[in-house]
Parts: structure tokens; sequence; C-alpha cells
């Protein structure tokens, strides 16, 4: 039983299982990663910062550490006192960015992982275990096998698990790594100091002066005074830690309620291998789909790398689907594009396929001598030419409710593409079937102004024509003045994908745009689709274009 499977039970016997966190804390995290990724860094390590013109210590590592210094030092004074110190100056950006894909990698032991931003930009991560502590073999051992794992890692690490997550980090941070049960709550918070319930340094040093050193001393008070001295986040985070009210976390990644993963004894590597997997995890989601009656229209596949790290791969179908086969073979096209990007390094030890945009999907009935439908087939096709070649590389014609050729159609990927734009055509008109993007201009000789056509030159080409119907007039479209026409929308490509085409066509004009269509045909059987713009002049004759051709 999985999480989503135990939220299900709980839902349906109405006994949702109490809240528990699981709080991990690295106080050396930015030195531990820096001396895994560069060898040739060596202890005492510490890492500053400019503040006010002057360079003081932002991150320190235990041996630093163990020698006197702190965080805040005066760069010159630590050297003073340590003169083999190895200084860098830190890069908190960086450090950020690598922690937060740290945190990610923590997903494969909750699917609810944050990173908590209110005390810094990395070093501190909270798990909501609820109902998966079990999948572990309790919260005991689930705690003992990230802190395990962490430190066979190189990592400095502590950890706790309980109610809340304020209880959580104040146990994580100031006392030994344990599992915090809701009936001893109270008496492990009440002997924590008041740096436990994340205070600003302000708020801390004014509750020193009046004495108060422990939560346990804090609590009793009057909560008036301190809230006139200290402000109301000292009692919202008291609150909180005693789960007095709610404290919600912002999860990384976004959850998905249906999902299938497996884990390795031992590190996979090759891609064929992580296909397979797929395979059958795709048949697993599958059945579970269609017990419940539904589809999906993404598909996301999370591939957990020994070294800490999650790479990610989505693909999109155009229709619901759970079909494994067709889910699998989007995943294949899809690898093709990664090309040198695939790299497995130490090995995956976990793999989950997970599904988002899920809808109903009733069962179809397939006849005894056919297997699909048609367009079931070809939206099948489209998917896979769209995973393989980039979501607009495959585009569909979709129509758009507009009386003006150029605007009557335009190009969307197949993925995304519908029908509602086009409710207002009339498909009883007659138009060609290559439209110019940019009509042409055209010489026209006609017998009188206002007559048809009896001569034309195109592209210094002379054609006769010999047959003519019309006009059709088109007016403005006078709500679209100042706009552009666009044959592909401007959707921001992924890295992998080249842009899209897209011309840089002139302006809406509605004053310019009444026209007078004609089809014509020449000597040799060409037809063509011209228009007039304007109306002749005397002083101003109308001006001719070439739109379009029909055969």
């Amino acid at each position: 039983m999985d999480f989503q499977q135990s939220l299900l039970a709980a839902a349906q016997t109405g006994s949702f299982p109490a809240r528990r966190f699981l709080a991990l804390f690295l106080p050396t995290w930015p030195t531990d990663y820096l001396k895994r990724h560069d060898l040739q860094l060596k202890a005492p390590l510490a890492l500053y910062e400019r503040i006010k013109g002057g360079l003081r210590l932002a991150a320190i590592d235990a041996e630093a550490a163990a020698r006197g210094l702190r965080v805040g030092q005066n760069l010159a004074d630590a050297r003073a006192m340590v003169p083999e110190l190895t200084v860098r100056e830190i890069d908190r950006p960086l450090l950020e960015a690598v922690f937060a894909d740290f945190a990610d990698w923590h997903s494969n032991a909750s699917p609810l992982v944050s990173v908590m931003q209110n005390v810094a930009g990395f070093g501190d991560l909270v798990l909501d275990i609820t109902g998966v502590a079990h999948l572990f073999g309790g919260e005991r051992a689930m705690l003992r096998l990230l802190l395990t794992r962490l430190r066979e890692l190189g990592y400095t690490v502590s950890g706790a698990i309980a109610p809340t997550i304020g209880a959580a980090w104040g146990v994580s941070h100031f006392a030994r790594s344990q599992v915090v049960e809701p009936a001893e709550l109270e008496t492990i918070l009440d002997a924590l100091p008041v740096n436990a319930l994340r205070l600003s340094e302000a708020q801390v040093a004014g509750l020193s002066q009046m004495g108060l050193k422990t939560i346990g001393q804090l609590r009793p008070r009057e909560r008036k005074p301190l809230q006139a001295r200290f402000g109301i986040s000292l009692l919202d985070r008291l609150d909180q830690a005693y789960g007095q009210i709610e404290e919600r976390m912002s999860p990384r990644l976004p959850v998905a309620e249906r999902y299938a993963e497996r884990r390795f004894a031992d590190p996979i590597g090759l891609m064929d291998d992580v296909l397979m997997t797929t395979h059958d995890l795709a048949i697993q989601l599958g059945i579970r789909l269609e017990a419940e009656g539904l589809g999906g229209q993404a598909f996301h596949l999370f591939l957990y790398r020994v070294d800490h790290k999650v790479m990610a791969l989505s693909v999109n179908s155009a229709r619901l689907t759970r079909d494994p086969e067709h889910i699998t073979k989007l995943f294949s096209n899809r690898s093709e594009r990664l090309e040198g990007e695939y790299d497995a390094s130490f090995g995956i030890d976990m793999i989950r396929l997970a599904v988002s945009s899920v809808a109903e999907l009733d069962a179809v009935q397939l006849g005894a001598f056919s297997h699909q439908g048609v367009a079931e087939d070809l939206d099948q096709l489209n998917d896979r030419m769209s995973s393989r070649l980039g979501s607009l590389a495959v585009l569909k014609t979709q129509m758009v409710a507009s009386h003006i050729p150029e605007r009557a159609a335009r190009l969307v990927p197949v993925l995304v593409a519908n029908d509602h734009g086009g409710n207002g055509m009339r498909p009883d008109l007659m138009r060609p079937l290559r439209l110019l993007p940019v009509p042409e201009p055209v010489a026209i000789n006609a017998e009188v102004p206002h007559g048809l056509p009896a001569s034309m030159i195109w592209r210094r080409d002379n054609y006769r024509l010999l047959k003519a119907s019309g006009p059709e007039r088109l007016g403005a479209e006078w709500w679209r003045t100042g706009q552009r026409l666009q044959l592909v929308p401007p959707e921001p490509p992924r890295k992998d994908e080249p842009p899209p085409y897209i011309p840089k066509l002139p302006l809406f004009d509605a004053d310019a745009v009444t026209r007078d269509y004609y089809m014509v045909e020449d000597a040799e059987g060409r037809r063509f689709w011209i228009y007039r713009q304007g109306f002749h002049r005397d002083d101003e004759p109308a001006s001719w274009y070439l739109h379009g051709v029909f055969s």
C-alpha cells in the first residue's frame, strides 16, 4: 500500500492519520557540498561574503567550528586564529539551486518535500511523511535510513519527526535526532531554547534580557504584552510549534495523485533498463487508471540517481489514454532526443512514473476484426512524432472564427489543437488550396474600372484571363486594428527545441481591407484568387493583389 492508497483507505473509513513531519538539518551543507564537488578542497574550510564593505564568514565546516571559528566572524580574525584555513567566496545562487535539486531527490521518500525558505535558502528540509513511514518499516527506521544515507555521502546531518513542522525543526536543531510522539510534544518543546521557535535575532535578544531562556519559560507568560513587544510573529511561531494553529508547507514538486514506482536493490544505468522499467510501471499505472475509469494526458518520469540528483522526463498525449504500450513509446521517442544529456552517473536506485491532467475515460469495446479507430491511430502517431521531434515541430491547422482569409486558420501544436475556434466558418465558401502568407501585388487590366479582370501580370509573367467570377466583398474587422497576424502561436520553445517560424507580417489596418475577391482562370486552366482593395477613383486607382492559387 503506497501513499495514495493509504489516503484512499483513510477517506473510506473516515479516519485520517495525524500529520507527521520529518525535518532534516544540514548545518555545514555549503562546505560539505563544495568538498564533495572539488576534492582538492581540504578542511578547515570557510566561505566568506562581503557585508557592509567587510569580509565576514558566511559558512564553515565542522573542523573550522571545532577550531573556534563562527559564522559572522571577520575573515582577517579567522585567518589569524587558523592560519591554514582554506577560504572561498560564497556563491549563494549556486548553492540554493543545488540544494533545490537535493531537496527534489528526497521525493523518493515522500512526495511532499519543501525547502524551508523562511530560515535560509539551503540547509533545512521538511518532508510530510503522513501515511508513508510504514513503507520504510516505521518512523524510526525511516529517520535512520535518511540520516544514514546522507552521512554516507559525507554530509553532517541531524533530523527529527514530530507532529508539527515547528517542533520537527526545533528538535533537529537543538536536540538529538529522535521521533517525537504527540504525547511527549510539550515536554520536549518546553526544554528547548527559545531559538528553536525560528525567531529573529532581535526577538531572541529581547527574550534573553527578560530572562526567558527556554520555550517552557515563555509559554505561560501573558500573550498581549509579548505581542506588544515582539510582534504577532512570536505568538504564531509558538502556536505553530505546539500545533494550535496549522503551518502549511510549499512542496517543491507538484504532487501527482497517481503514480507507480520501483526501487532497485542494485542501481541501474542503461537507458534500455530504464525503458523496460517504465513499461512495467505504465502497466501498473494503467491498471489503476482503468479501475478508476480515468485516463491521463501528461505523464512524468522521475529517475532518482544515487548521487542525490533527479532527472525528470515529461511527455504529453493529444487525447486521454491509459495504454501502457503508447505511454512507453512516448518516453522511448522522447529519450532519443536526449542524446548525450542522459547521464546515470553512479546509477539509478528508484524510478517513479506519475500521471497528471486526468479525466474520465470510459472503456471502449472493440469489434471482432478491428483493433483501434483511425482517429485514435492518427492521434497516437502525432503523439509519437511530437515526443521525438518536439511539440512545436508537429502542427495542425485550427480554424478561427474570422471572415478575413489570412485570419481564418492558424497552425497550433497537435497536442493542444481543438476545434472550438471555427464555429463561425462557412464550409460552402470556395477557398483556394494554397493561400499566400502575404498577398502579392499584381497588375490587372479590365474592360471597365469595375469590370471583370481580362489579364494579369504577376512576378513579371503575363496571364491572359479567360474566365472570372465575382466579386465577393469582404469587409474590415475594425476591432482588430493594430494586431499582427500570427501563423504560429508565440509559445516559448524549450531549450532543446528550435524556435518556430513566425513571419513578421504587417499590422492589420481596418481602413484598408475592404476587398472584392474574384476567382479567375487563365488560358492554361490555372485558377487564381485575386482581390481589389479599396474603390476605384479617378485620382487614385484601386490596388490589386493575388491571395491564393486553387490548383
